[in-house]
């Protein structure tokens, strides 16, 4: 979006006392989808999701396997849970399991402060999962339940969700929060699904906009049904035209079997790096390790390094999407410290080149390639994939030598290198290609806004660098180098910008 389309935008949403979608949305796909993705949203780039709840107790699962699944898989004969649970805990159902979810050690401020140091700006916490608990007072949970499935009534007796909504609006992170469609094993869904969405999942649904007001909203377990059974139309026309959050509030594509990457505000790729939307917002989401929940069975070496994940963050931010990183506490409330630990670290490189990534966009390239194969394939899931590409090629293959992004109002491209340029004859190079700069430009790091000297090479601009000096430069994981007001722009469009 240009700095005139913007500014115009701007004059006619006060001329016209409100946004520009301010008539009424349809409850019908065709009119739904034309909704614009809230510019915040576009400009934040970079979430926190948690995972957290009673399946934080066993906190387990077989590596390679999501933790938060746990209670279906003890009823659909997953041995390994099985036994797990039966030497664990005993003869104990894991609804009682509730009852050890105290989160005795949490501290909402101080998952909001170290969330926001993160460089995080919009948070998403699990409000229910597909067990159906619910982390907040939920009325609605008595309907189905014969025993206490909220945290209002077992387990910490207080509202988790509540009181981190407190701490996050108390920092300049938006809140947001996770909620499932269906419930595994809900017997009113089991036995009537309409009566399940008029009677339980709707109330809830509308608790959570009308009493916590959340800039995000984000629906799972939706594939069980179609849209029609879940209602899906109908509620996002509601929220759109009608709740105390229709102009800020952001939406996905999972709301109904068949819906995902077709329809909706915000796509979401979950562990598929390859996919790539360019004529629609998104935002990828992966854990830290492999599973969303807290798994004990994951080590060290299953979680992705800092730098990986920072390498994440740039590589979907200089494809036009956003990253949703996923954390998860354990049944005390505590975030593990090899968690805490990758949050700070990445918050360290974005307080320092975040303006590389906040508000900026898809330039008319994303990465520049070296020569090789460009057709690496990672094991599924794998978090090397990043650093295959980058850092660590397998032979015959090509790295990403850089990333761009483009800040759309001021034409600043910024170049990301995964490396620092290797030295020849005392000075470092970089060469852009297919990149021309008018005589006089200037190019900087951007970390030092030291001037970086240039020579224009036929249609590639060649970058000298002095030496890696670790006691000027404090970036571990990646290096910017900032062209200011390029004339050679061409920023990729989107749907909904």
């Amino acid at each position: 979006m240009t700095s005139m389309r913007r500014l115009f935008i701007a004059l006619l949403a006060l001329c016209t006392g409100g946004p520009l979608w301010a008539q009424p949305f349809q409850p019908t796909w065709e009119s739904l989808d034309k909704r614009p993705v809230p510019q915040w949203f576009k400009d934040a780039k970079f979430c926190i999701c948690i995972h957290w709840r009673v399946y934080s107790v066993p906190g387990w699962s077989t590596k390679g396997q999501y933790a938060e699944w746990y209670q279906n898989g003890l009823n659909t004969g997953d041995t390994a849970r099985i036994a797990y649970q039966k030497k664990k805990f005993g003869d104990l159902t894991y609804y009682q399991l509730a009852d050890q979810f105290k989160a005795e050690l949490y501290n909402p401020d101080e998952w909001a402060h170290t969330i926001e140091r993160s460089g995080a700006k919009y948070v998403v916490l699990t409000s229910k999962h597909h067990d159906g608990f619910a982390n907040w007072p939920s009325q609605e949970t008595a309907k189905a339940w014969n025993f206490p499935w909220n945290v209002g009534v077992t387990g910490p007796h207080r509202d988790l969700l509540g009181d981190l909504f407190t701490a996050i609006r108390k920092t300049s992170v938006h809140p947001g929060m996770y909620y499932s469609l269906y419930e595994w094993y809900n017997p009113i869904f089991k036995s009537d699904k309409p009566r399940y969405v008029s009677e339980y999942m709707w109330p809830q649904m509308k608790d959570l906009i009308n009493t916590y007001r959340p800039d995000v909203f984000w629906t799972d377990g939706d594939w069980d049904a179609s849209d029609t059974l879940w209602r899906s139309r109908e509620f996002l026309s509601w929220l759109y035209n009608e709740s105390p959050v229709k102009e800020r509030i952001v939406t996905y594509d999972r709301w109904g079997r068949d819906i995902r990457f077709h329809h909706g505000g915000v796509y979401t790729p979950e562990y598929q790096p390859d996919l790539d939307f360019k004529d629609h917002y998104w935002e990828e989401s992966r854990g830290m390790g492999f599973s969303y929940g807290y798994n004990r069975e994951e080590d060290a070496w299953d979680y992705n390094s800092a730098k990986t994940l920072v390498l994440q963050l740039i590589d979907k931010v200089s494809r036009g999407g956003n990253f949703l990183l996923d954390i998860g506490p354990d049944e005390h409330g505590k975030i593990p410290p090899i968690m805490e630990e990758r949050l700070l670290q990445i918050g360290e490189w974005m307080a320092i080149n975040n303006e590389a990534i906040y508000g900026t966009t898809r330039w008319k390239r994303s990465s520049q390639w070296s020569a090789g194969r460009q057709d690496y394939k990672p094991a599924n899931g794998s978090g090397d994939l990043l650093l295959k590409l980058t850092v660590d090629p397998d032979p015959g293959y090509a790295v990403k030598e850089c990333f761009f992004t483009i800040n759309p109002v001021h034409n600043d491209l910024y170049v990301i290198l995964p490396k620092w340029p290797a030295v020849n004859a005392g000075t470092a190079s970089f060469t852009i290609h297919d990149l021309k700069l008018k005589p006089g430009a200037h190019v900087q790091l951007l970390e030092t806004h030291a001037e970086l000297s240039w020579r224009q090479q036929g249609n590639d601009i060649v970058i000298a660098l002095p030496p890696f000096d670790p006691n000027k430069i404090k970036s571990q994981y990646a290096f910017v180098v900032k062209v200011p007001n390029v004339s050679d722009v061409a920023v990729k469009k989107m749907i909904h910008s």
